[in-house]
């Protein structure tokens, strides 16, 4: 047996809003917006007494996928420092095609985004990570030509 697809990525988050604003402005869209709880959700993920809020937004292409989750209980708890590197162990970006990469990521900046490092040429492309809400990173690429 082979997967079918990669459904979405989760993103747990402690203010719901501003990562969804962020995401649209990105140019996802939202699908949906909705409270989670009960036995089935405990059974999944393996906590007591859940009760989170999801929103669930796409690309444009309708391809990719993220979930973003608050917790109401149990309080979510952090990995290790908000703004880590982009060494450090784990998940660390979700990377994007763009256009206009500039003009993205002067968008983001107004949602508080800040440049990882800074906006490079490469051969094929032009690349930057933007820090938004929450640390979360997101890669961008503008392919040339």
């Amino acid at each position: 047996m082979t997967i079918r697809r990669m459904d979405n990525v989760l993103i747990v988050v402690d203010d719901l809003d501003a990562a969804i604003a962020f995401f649209v402005e990105l140019g996802m869209e939202l699908e949906g917006r909705a409270p989670v709880e009960g036995r089935w959700v405990e059974r999944v993920i393996g906590l007591d007494d859940v009760r989170q809020e999801v929103a669930m937004l796409r690309t444009p292409d309708g391809h990719g996928r993220i979930e973003l989750a608050m917790f109401h209980t149990p309080k979510a708890v952090s990995a290790g420092p908000r703004n880590a590197p982009t060494n450090t162990l784990g998940i660390r970006r979700i990377m994007f095609a763009v256009e206009d990469i500039e003009g993205v990521v002067a968008r983001l900046r107004t949602h508080g985004a800040e440049l990882v490092g800074e906006l490079a040429d490469e051969d094929n492309y032009r690349l930057c990570y933007v820090r938004g809400p929450e640390g979360i990173v997101v890669g961008l690429a503008e392919p040339r030509g």
